[in-house]
């Protein structure tokens, strides 16, 4: 089957990747906690498993992470566009931005930062490194607990997170999660044939 192929004009290195998920991290403590938004984040190991986060150091939650070790990774939905925005562009060194954007902060199952609890999915990190690239610090961090919405689980116990209406963010705009293509493997699993009735 032919493809649409493109012609290229060839750019200097740049940050392009996308889309990304805008997430919301909270980080310091029940008596003194942040969030903000970050999108460069993923997974880097399934076993154990490990993310990361890449943080500039002027920014007021690189100090809370550093002291305290630790982070919570919150997905983002639709509904919170307008609060992973605010979050982007406000700073915990001027604002409580939980009192801002109206987010409700609940304790964590095992790390000192709070977790959102209008986010579908908290994925509680434990740092385990921090390495200097040039604007950005990236932490490396063990997920230590998962703390995942029961409304989203199906009658097999399996988290359906495409119902939730996550968040992208593309080149500076966001964008709602389009119609599903297909899953993992679709491309090589054979198909149920239909028994001849005799």
């Amino acid at each position: 089957m032919p493809f649409d192929k493109y012609t290229k004009e060839v750019w200097k290195g740049s940050v392009i990747t996308s889309p990304l998920p805008p997430t919301l991290v909270t980080c310091g403590t029940e008596e003194k906690p942040n969030v903000f938004t970050v999108a460069w984040t993923g997974i880097l190991c399934t076993q154990p498993p490990v993310t990361y986060i890449s943080v500039r150091p002027e920014r007021y939650s690189y100090g809370l992470i550093s002291e305290t070790g630790e982070f919570v990774i919150n997905l983002a939905t639709e509904q919170l566009v307008k609060a992973v925005d605010l979050c982007g562009v406000k700073s915990g060194r001027n604002v409580d931005k939980f009192e801002l954007t109206g987010l409700t902060r609940e304790k964590a199952a095992a790390v000192s930062a709070p977790i959102i609890a209008e986010c579908p999915v908290n994925i509680e990190c434990k740092v385990r490194d921090k390495i200097s690239l040039g604007t950005h610090d990236v932490f490396v961090a063990d997920i230590l607990k998962i703390d995942a919405a029961k409304e989203l689980l199906d009658e097999k116990g399996r988290l359906a997170l495409e119902k939730s209406g996550l968040l992208a963010y593309a080149h500076g705009d966001y964008f709602a999660l389009g119609k599903r293509l297909g899953n993992f493997g679709f491309s090589v699993r054979k198909k149920n044939k239909k028994r001849k009735k005799h």
